[in-house]
């Protein structure tokens, strides 16, 4: 499992100013321990899209925002990330949680939909990602940052576990 605490202070240490996005079950915990951080100003979407387009336009007004999102809204703000964040070279780092993720085992007998299309997507996209699934991963988001800088485009910390 992940650390909520251990994720919100790894985002502390990037110096990260805002996050945006939409709560969702995976990610609810770290939303919870962002509320608490005085250093982090939490911006609530009501559609994932417009996670992009905040977190873009705080960029360029010299803040540092991450995106936390769920991958079925994911699919659907495809536009908006084009649009906005790879048009624009908006250098983001996504925290996408990954519903589904254990359906994809081969002792589950279904299948999540949304966990057959979430990687899938992300390299038909060309988005940089590594995959957290529990606290050792989360050197992922160091990279996460360092690739989002190098390249001035988005990169995604995919959160495949529950977060405590």
């Amino acid at each position: 499992m992940l650390s909520a605490a251990k994720i919100r202070d790894r985002l502390v240490q990037h110096e990260v100013t805002h996050a945006v996005g939409l709560a969702d079950n995976i990610c609810r915990s770290l939303f919870q321990a962002l509320e608490e951080e005085p250093s982090i100003k939490l911006i609530h979407v009501s559609r994932e899209g417009e996670a992009f387009a905040i977190a873009s336009g705080l960029h360029i007004g010299g803040k540092k925002p991450v995106i936390i999102i769920q991958n079925t809204g994911f699919l659907e703000s495809g536009d908006a990330l084009r649009g906005t964040s790879w048009r624009m070279n908006i250098p983001q780092v996504i925290l996408l949680g990954y519903r589904g993720y254990a359906s994809l085992s081969a002792n589950s007998p279904r299948k999540d939909s949304v966990a057959e299309f979430t990687e899938p997507t992300l390299k038909a996209w060309n988005l940089p990602y590594r995959l957290m699934e529990d606290d050792d991963d989360l050197e992922t988001i160091y990279w996460a940052f360092e690739k989002a800088g190098a390249s001035e485009l988005p990169v995604v910390a995919v959160i495949a576990e529950d977060i405590l």
